[in-house]
């Protein structure tokens, strides 16, 4: 990771060193020295595992296998070079395997070269147009099932070849005919095979200081030098002349080419998709630059056009070589470039190396990549988020028709999912318990009410008798008009046969306006907002307050209704809640709690009058400890309050507000005077009225402490006693200690020692 010690380079400009001034000299050898500290010895770690990789991506495509290491050098040079993310790494991907193959089956290896071309082109016009965030709205499960599927269909194929044999054209076929190349394996390779699957899989569980070394170029290197140490015969790479020799211009494919565009997409489609999510997995890795998406794709798409030019595989960014790329410490781009340029160096000078490597070692590795495609993680979140069904059906349209038929199957099913689950409305109606003949009833309605609920709705709605007494709850946030219609229609019929009906809508939609307009989807927040602090602006004409009582017998009732008498009066009580009489302050939503949880007292300033001066506070007090059996006492000052102003400027507030001001008389004292809680606030940027705000909680806890009634319920129930401060600016509270302030943490219900205000 980047570190302020050791900044990451940024892009070197287009000037040279002897061009710029000192400065930028500086800068520039500064560059130079991190690609020689770090890009350079993360180069040598990627070269070594692309390179087994690059060979085998290219056997298990039915390419040739100059053709993965002329997309290896490519991918890495020019997508290094023009990708959006610093540290990827591109090249030959496994996920493209398959997809390559069926097109080199089709139309031949110079038209597939072709495809990759147009391929490229078309995610440069991707990247052009600006829509590449929209790839990662492809839905994850479906991705994972893709991969998943791309993994077992590698596996299927690369098992036939480490018998010895070679792989069916088909899936299917691939299944079927393997007991009979299970009894006709060639040992040899069956050994080399297993001895490459067995260091690969064991590879994790070696000491650190071996697996510095990258696993799968041990295992590719291991299964070599066995083959060349046994006197066995087994098929190895057939790679004739150099990498340049190999280098042949793409044709034009012949056939239907409505199949050529079919193709072309869908090796750019997945491509990207995986070139981004390898991005959004690489950016996690580190602390460095993220990656600017659309450039990524304006990279991929460059290095896939040369690369068909060149006679290459389509490239694409591929984890295993990026996350290689950031654990050796790589910090640029420069790191992907000099990967490239060790694979050109070594594909023309050590030529006669790659024809050494056995086939079967290739195939062993390829196997183990496959089956870790299939994550078990992915699998079971699959099954936790209800989608097992979109992954197996994509899993298995991706291995036996292709792989896009088996993604856009997939990608239909989890539509049908997300449409099933967001109209899908909860309608019972049933009996209240504790009623005698029936005739009280609850009916509940949630979720999205559209005609597509007409059949439940219409049916659980014939379930209330005649003349019964009903409750309708409904907490939906759609409400189209055919619903609305026939809700109307059986609440007007059941009233005229003797019946009642109390609507008690809590959700964000209302019927009262269901009619009057097209049907919207709204937001609960509108309504948890309305039932907290509901407006009462609508109300032009008449008593406001009229209004308002209207519009909580709709809507609000139901909430705030007591618990059940038997549960004993005030049973539910728990805290003693004192604040201030500023209307911005709502007690239950600060403290999210039922209206039966608090007692609640309210004054100017949320003082605590000492002595016998005032009883109110006094009688309210006693009450709750000794009567309600409290075990909580609360004071909440807030920010901006108009009492804490008057009383910090000295404004003159009148005889009787300014008698009661009086009792915050020490608060301003001990202000001035630089209480510990004052000098906190202040270093967690509040104002100064703010400050005395909190300095004044502080101090009433500190009365409160000294009463009697509160310190015998300290004494002998452990009564907490607790300071809160509301900042409206920030929405949140702050508890109010004696020398301090913290803030409350919402995952522990703790308070946390650093204060912090945004």
């Amino acid at each position: 990771m980047f570190t302020d010690t050791d900044p990451a380079p940024r892009t070197l400009p287009r000037s040279t060193a002897a061009d710029l001034g000192p400065a930028r000299a500086q800068w520039f050898f500064d560059l130079l020295r991190s690609v020689l500290r770090h890009d350079l010895p993360a180069s040598l770690v990627v070269f070594l595992v692309a390179l087994p990789l690059s060979l085998g991506i290219a056997v298990a495509s039915g390419a040739p296998v100059a053709a993965g290491l002329v997309a290896a050098v490519v991918g890495g040079i020019v997508g290094g070079l023009l990708g959006g993310s610093v540290l990827q790494v591109s090249g030959p991907a496994a996920g493209l395997t398959v997809v390559v193959a069926e097109t080199i089956n089709q139309f031949g290896w110079a038209a597939t070269c072709f495809i990759t071309v147009a391929a490229g082109v078309l995610q440069v016009m991707f990247g052009l147009s600006r829509i590449a965030r929209a790839a990662l709205a492809i839905t994850p499960v479906v991705v994972h099932a893709m991969l998943a599927a791309i993994g077992i269909t590698i596996a299927l194929q690369q098992v036939h070849v480490l018998l010895g044999g070679c792989a069916q054209s088909t899936a299917w076929h691939n299944i079927t005919e393997l007991p009979g190349q299970l009894l006709h394996a060639n040992r040899p390779a069956v050994l080399i095979g297993g001895t490459v699957i067995a260091i690969m899989l064991g590879w994790r569980y070696m000491p650190a200081r071996l697996r510095v070394l990258p696993g799968p170029l041990v295992a590719v290197t291991a299964g070599t030098a066995l083959s060349l140490a046994l006197p066995v015969q087994v098929d190895r790479i057939e790679l004739n002349g150099s990498l340049f020799e190999q280098i042949g211009l793409p044709s034009l494919p012949s056939g239907s080419w409505f199949d050529v565009a079919v193709t072309v997409l869908t090796i750019a489609l997945i491509a990207s998709v995986q070139s981004l999510l390898s991005a959004v997995a690489v950016d996690k890795m580190h602390g460095g630059k993220r990656t600017d998406f659309d450039r990524e794709l304006l990279g991929q798409g460059s290095a896939n056009v040369l690369s068909g030019l060149l006679g290459g595989l389509p490239v694409a960014g591929v984890i295993v070589r990026s996350s290689a790329n950031v654990q050796a410490g790589a910090r640029s781009q420069a790191s992907a470039v000099l990967h490239g340029v060790w694979i050109l160096i070594f594909a023309v000078a050590l030529v006669g190396l790659v024809r050494q490597i056995p086939m079967a070692a290739l195939a062993g590795l390829l196997i183990v990549i496959g089956m870790q495609l299939v994550k078990l993680a992915h699998i079971k979140l699959a099954h936790r988020t209800g989608d097992l069904l979109v992954y197996a059906v994509t899993v298995l349209g991706s291995v036996f028709l292709n792989l896009l038929e088996g993604v856009l199957i997939g990608l239909a099913l989890a539509f049908v999912f997300l449409l099933w689950r967001v109209v899908r409305t909860h309608v019972v109606a049933q009996p209240l318990p504790g009623t005698e003949f029936g005739e009280h009833w609850l009916v509940t309605i949630e979720g999205s009410c559209s005609f597509l609920a007409l059949v439940k709705l219409s049916s659980e709605l014939a379930k209330v008798p005649e003349g019964a007494t009903v409750r309708l709850e409904m907490s939906v946030d759609f409400l189209d008009h055919a619903a609305w219609e026939t809700i109307e229609d059986w609440a007007r019929r059941h009233r005229s046969e003797g019946g009642t009906v109390e609507f008690v809508e809590l959700g964000p939609v209302r019927m009262a306006g269901a009619g009057s307009g097209p049907p919207a989807r709204e937001h609960t927040r509108n309504a948890t907002a309305e039932l907290i602090g509901p407006t009462r602006g609508a109300a032009r004409h008449g008593d406001p307050t009229v209004a308002g009582i209207a519009a909580y017998h709709r809507g609000h009732a139901q909430p705030a209704r007591p618990r059940p008498a038997d549960a004993g009066e005030h049973a539910g009580i728990d805290t003693f809640f004192l604040t201030c009489s500023d209307a911005r302050i709502v007690p239950n939503a600060l403290t999210h709690s039922h209206p039966d949880d608090l007692f609640t007292v309210r004054n100017v300033g949320n003082l605590v009058p000492a002595g016998a001066s005032d009883v109110s506070v006094e009688a309210a007090l006693i009450y709750a400890l000794e009567q309600l059996d409290v075990r909580s006492v609360v004071v909440c000052g807030h920010s901006g309050c108009g009492a804490m102003a008057a009383l910090h400027r000295d404004l003159p507030a009148g005889p009787g507000l300014e008698d009661w001001l009086a009792h915050a008389r020490p608060s301003l004292t001990g202000f001035r005077l630089g209480h510990p809680v004052a000098t906190a606030a202040a270093q967690a940027g509040f104002g100064e009225v703010d400050q005395l705000a909190m300095v004044n909680v502080a101090l009433q806890v500190e009365t409160l402490h000294a009463h009697p009634a509160v310190a015998r319920g300290v004494a002998e129930r452990g009564v907490a006693v607790t300071g809160l401060f509301y900042d409206a600016a920030t929405e949140r509270l702050v508890a109010i200690s004696a020398d301090g302030l913290t803030e409350i943490d919402d995952m522990t219900n703790h308070v946390v020692p650093e204060p912090v205000r945004p």
